[in-house]
């Protein structure tokens, strides 16, 4: 009997699903119990050929639909998502090991919001008349062309949306690689623009690790790459795209800070940490994975964090009680583990978790660190992984220095009451997606981003709309042209 999470095929092309068994194999790997699940194909020279020329030839027929139409498209795909987010969660919990619990809120529903809200953005997104006396100006926005996006392993379903809603809102076509960890859930996405009635060719879907990426990104033929993954791979791909001077967005990894002043609200501020370091078991780019807390409240968080992080549900993720997931892959979770002992051997003081989980699969305790120093490697390097540092602070002015001391700047938040220091603090700390009294929220109406070594563009929002579209210029001459001869 084959496995529910088994695809059709590896690749969707061309509006159907095409198999090359030629390419390695990758198999798929069920994180809750370490099983091999299936198998797909990484993508041959053919595959990819097949899939850029097929691209490339129906983004000019998607283009010149009225971006109503294309709209129309985006809608129905968002309600057939919503229409089957049972079943979409539950593939994707297969794919990422992520609880039933978070990926029926969390996974498909934040696709489909994409696919809506691109789709009620397509017909608006119109140039301007700029008048110049009797002569004017016109702009038109228009499509990159073919767009290359390459996926993360801990949202497939959200990542492969957040990409493919905006560009095909704005008439390209693009061509898709998940995460070799995480291959299922795109192949869906894929499949359900299809039935909603994209053309054939317009949104494709290959598997394949590095090397099929790479051949994406360096294709003459590609317009735009859009990535989301880690600062290294990130500066790989935005170097062999800038070879081709194609556009970029990249989305990348963080260490960011979440800052609790003592006038917080103890458990808002706990539940901010909470989300921030162990949702997805702290498998997110965003993660406040340095909560700074003021002395004047510190036991009095920790113990409480303590407390709330020992109500966590380590489990099956199928069962909808279970609150917390294993690590994506045994390499992931082995990494992390390697990041705990060297906390404990660098002085940090271990409030819990800790270790690997008495059970099946890829489980790591929610941990918690306190006593943690600005120069410690759990403080200085992303871990992705449920590791919380806690650090002390006394003063403002001491902790935003603190905070922006390091490469990374993708996320930041604040816990307090005191309003006109939480707006001066976030209006102080390099960060693109910041957060006041909450963490990690990412509602599609809003851009997220990082700057420094986080990223460059915004995914998300209208400002997602200018990275995959650009403006032509032309200038009307109302009477007749002076020349020096």
């Amino acid at each position: 009997m084959t496995h529910p999470a088994q695809p059709k095929a590896s690749h969707f092309i061309n509006g159907e699903y095409v198999e090359d068994t030629a390419g390695t194999p990758i198999p798929v790997i069920y994180a809750a119990t370490g099983e091999q699940i299936t198998t797909v194909y990484a993508a041959t020279p053919a595959i990819v050929e097949q899939a850029l020329s097929t691209a490339k030839a129906a983004q000019k027929e998607w283009a010149k639909m009225t971006g109503t139409e294309r709209g129309r498209v985006l809608r129905r795909a968002a309600d057939i998502m919503r229409e089957r987010n049972h079943d979409l969660s539950v593939l994707e919990t297969y794919d990422t090991g992520k609880p039933l619990q978070e990926t029926l809120v969390a996974d498909a529903t934040s696709g489909a919001d994409a696919l809506e809200y691109f789709g009620g953005l397509a017909a608006s997104l119109t140039g301007e008349h700029i008048p110049l006396g009797e002569d004017w100006v016109y702009t038109k926005r228009e499509a990159l062309g073919l767009c290359v996006g390459i996926g993360a392993w801990n949202y497939p379903t959200q990542i492969a949306c957040w990409k493919g809603a905006p560009a095909l809102a704005c008439g390209n076509s693009m061509v898709f690689k998940p995460s070799e960890t995480t291959p299922l859930c795109a192949l869906k996405v894929a499949e359900i623009l299809i039935e909603a009635g994209a053309p054939a060719g317009v949104f494709n879907v290959v598997q394949g690790m590095g090397e099929v990426g790479g051949a994406l990104v360096t294709d003459p033929r590609v317009d735009k790459v859009s990535l989301t993954g880690s600062v290294p791979t990130g500066k790989k791909v935005y170097a062999a795209a800038a070879e081709g001077m194609k556009h970029v967005t990249m989305e990348l990894g963080g260490k960011s800070p979440l800052i609790i002043f003592d006038d917080a609200d103890i458990d808002n501020a706990v539940g901010g940490a909470i989300n921030g370091n162990f949702y997805s078991s702290g498998q997110v780019c965003s993660n406040g994975t340095r909560v700074f807390v003021q002395k004047g409240i510190k036991e009095k968080f920790l113990a409480r964090l303590a407390e709330r992080t020992g109500n966590a549900i380590l489990g099956d993720p199928m069962d909808e009680a279970t609150s917390f997931g294993p690590m994506v892959t045994e390499n992931q979770m082995n990494i992390v583990l390697g990041y705990i002992e060297k906390g404990k051997e660098e002085g940090a003081r271990l409030i819990c978790g800790g270790r690997r989980a008495d059970m099946d699969g890829y489980f790591i305790e929610p941990t918690v660190f306190a006593d943690v120093t600005d120069d410690m490697t759990i403080a200085r390097e992303e871990i992705f992984g449920p590791v919380m540092s806690v650090l002390d602070f006394d003063t403002e002015e001491e902790v935003v220095a603190r905070a922006n001391d390091t490469e990374f700047g993708l996320s930041a938040g604040v816990f307090t009451k005191d309003f006109t220091r939480a707006h001066r603090v976030i209006g102080n700390l390099e960060a693109g997606s910041c957060f006041i009294n909450s963490y990690n929220d990412a509602p599609v109406e809003a851009p997220f981003g990082g700057v420094k070594a986080s990223g460059v563009g915004r995914e998300n929002s209208k400002e997602a709309i200018k990275h995959f579209s650009q403006v032509k210029s032309v200038y009307v001459r109302m009477g007749d042209v002076e020349a020096a001869f």
